[in-house]
């Protein structure tokens, strides 16, 4: 159930939990109401031992627009200073990431434009799909401001350099045809929602200690071949003594789907 109506959690299939950006009207804008119910639900799914994949979409004919800058018109002249201004946009950057840090896939089904900060929400998921009217766009610049939301890193991590360095210095739309091509989204689909919820059902149904520990070796990679043959040497035996295994094992032998318990 929803923890706020800004921020929708349902369970569409096993395994999987789905959070919908809640409020159209807006375009589904981090605005406080958004940010402290996305905090809630975010966390709610997160402590579901249950939970094997999440999905997350934007109501209406948006993902998500970006963050709400309206409050700096109304903190003007209140002692706006540049410490208490990243004390406030730390938690922030932080809450809206959230997805990179959970122990479990996070697919982001991108039914329209994503924007700014909202571009680093969908960067922040595992996996990307759009439907044929998304647009990216990250024209921090051209409002006046640096980028924020780990918007450098998490461009260059995406589609390298170049791409990142043109998305950042022309604030330029990139629409899904050519987001595809570039490796921002890995689809595109009609319905990109259903979609989503297929790979996530079919995610859901892989080994969920394999599927966790595989997540966190996708992190220990940036560290170079080294770490990761390191973290593998530790993580595969850890697989090799579940019951899992034996599971995933006799199922191929069968010839049938295996039912993982993530012991």
């Amino acid at each position: 159930m929803p923890t706020d109506d800004a921020v929708l959690i349902d369970e569409p299939s096993p395994g999987v939990r789905l959070l919908t950006l809640n409020r159209p009207d807006v375009r589904n804008a981090m605005t406080g109401e958004m940010t402290a119910a996305w905090t809630e639900a975010i966390e709610e799914v997160a402590e579901d031992r249950e939970t094997r994949v999440a999905v997350v979409t934007g109501a209406g004919s948006s993902f998500c627009s970006g963050a709400d800058l309206s409050w700096l018109d109304q903190a003007a002249g209140h002692d706006v200073t540049t410490d208490r201004l990243r004390d406030r946009m730390l938690p922030f950057y932080r809450t809206w990431l959230r997805p990179r840090s959970l122990p479990f896939p996070v697919i982001a089904a991108i039914n329209g434009p994503v924007v700014g900060a909202a571009a680093c929400l969908a960067l922040s998921c595992d996996l990307r799909y759009a439907g044929p009217g998304a647009m990216f766009s990250t024209p921090f610049i051209y409002l006046g401001t640096h980028a924020g939301m780990g918007a450098t890193w998490l461009l260059q991590e995406a589609i390298g350099v170049a791409r990142a360095r043109e998305m950042l210095y022309t604030g330029r739309e990139v629409f899904a045809e050519e987001a595809l091509e570039w490796g921002l989204i890995g689809g595109v689909a009609d319905d990109v929602l259903a979609h989503s919820l297929k790979i996530a059902e079919q995610i859901a149904g892989a080994a969920p200690i394999a599927t966790r520990l595989t997540k966190a070796g996708l992190e220990q990679a940036a560290h170079g071949l080294e770490a990761s043959l390191q973290w593998e040497a530790l993580a595969q035996p850890v697989t090799m003594t579940t019951d899992d295994l034996h599971e995933g094992i006799l199922a191929k032998r069968n010839r049938r789907a295996p039912n993982f318990k993530g012991l």
